[in-house]
């Protein structure tokens, strides 16, 4: 018995299914991100002489910190099967509220900031919530939310400030050290490096880690790929969803508070549109629309793109209207790479 299992031992071992060196190349999601950043980088480089200063490289990076940091929390949430469509107002919301409220009460700007950042994570809750307690699709539910704050941002702010623009906070209490967290920077060689490029370093390498090294991440991967599946197994469904839609608030805070602090002042009206921005950044990035499957880096190297190509066009003396345009030739051709990438990622190879 015992050389009759022996035997078969080879047998089984030569029909054990790998995946060829290549598919396992081209099944990491930012694999083609990474390329087609490689492209448009080489090819600005070429065809703008200011694209290829350091100061330019590093006012590409601020750019895309700026998209790349609620983006790293939006291809979390992607991952998981969701979408937030309230994550672009978030951030003005979050702005305003730590402006007029400590305009309006006179109270410490950081008083107001933390106030701030519980309005935006409840927010971020009750978005959750709602979705999994309804079951009704977080397109609508983020899309109900992204009208209310939008609404709230410019009817609040005229009631207290008579004028569709918060007031001039540089003179207030805690000023400068919410200016010297948020929007600070400093010189190396005479080049700017504003510290929001260093947070979104420090934010993609936080996420990478989570999904690829803790039980929280594998619980992510596994509530996007099929949530039925991951409940039954013991997963809690329920509060890892909520907590994804929570960490879209908490970046979208983190950019409210850097977006006030940089320019003092904000508009009521700005960050409609943003939310596409960040799903494009993820997309760009490798992550499925249908959940499941993406990682942090390839998100940052989508912002990355999207940080050259605005910055890139203005560079190259283009006409800037034409970003949009490509951003949109992006968005189908990524998701037609994601698919292929995607179905090279599950073929199997008999060795």
């Amino acid at each position: 018995m015992s050389q009759g299992f022996a035997s078969s031992a080879p047998s089984e071992a030569s029909n054990r299914v790998k995946l060829g060196w290549s598919n396992r190349l081209l099944s990491r999601p930012e694999v083609g991100a990474a390329v087609a950043a490689v492209l448009i980088f080489v090819f600005f480089l070429s065809v703008a002489p200011a694209f290829r200063s350091a100061d330019s490289l590093l006012t590409v990076l601020y750019q895309a910190s700026t998209i790349g940091i609620v983006a790293v929390a939006v291809g979390l949430l992607m991952i998981g099967g969701e979408f937030d469509l309230s994550a672009g107002v978030i951030v003005t919301s979050a702005g305003l509220f730590n402006a007029l409220f400590s305009y309006y009460l006179g109270v410490n700007l950081i008083v107001g900031a933390v106030l701030s950042l519980v309005f935006c994570l409840v927010v971020g809750f009750v978005n959750g919530y709602l979705v999994m307690r309804t079951g009704i699709p977080s397109f609508l539910i983020t899309l109900g939310s992204f009208f209310i704050l939008q609404g709230a941002n410019l009817g609040i702010t005229k009631l207290v400030t008579g004028a569709v623009s918060s007031p001039n906070i540089s003179q207030m209490d805690g000023y400068d050290v919410m200016n010297a967290i948020f929007a600070g920077s400093f010189q190396i060689g005479g080049v700017t490096v504003w510290n929001s490029v260093l947070f979104w370093f420090a934010f993609v390498a936080l996420a990478a880690w989570i999904l690829q090294r803790t039980r929280i991440g594998n619980w992510i991967y596994a509530v996007g790929g099929n949530a039925a599946s991951a409940r039954a197994v013991g997963v809690p469904v329920v509060a890892v969803k909520i907590g994804l839609f929570m960490s879209v608030s908490f970046l979208g805070w983190f950019i409210g508070m850097h977006t006030l602090y940089r320019f003092n002042t904000l508009q009521a009206g700005n960050g409609v549109g943003n939310e596409f921005l960040y799903i494009i950044a993820a997309v760009v990035g490798g992550t499925l629309l249908t959940g499941g499957f993406g990682n942090a880096i390839g998100v940052a190297i989508g912002a990355f793109i999207f940080g050259m190509t605005s910055l890139g066009i203005v560079y190259a003396g283009w006409d800037p209207n034409w970003f949009r345009s490509f951003l949109g030739a992006m968005l189908v051709l990524a998701v037609l790479v994601n698919l292929y990438v995607k179905k090279l990622s599950t073929s199997r190879k008999v060795g």
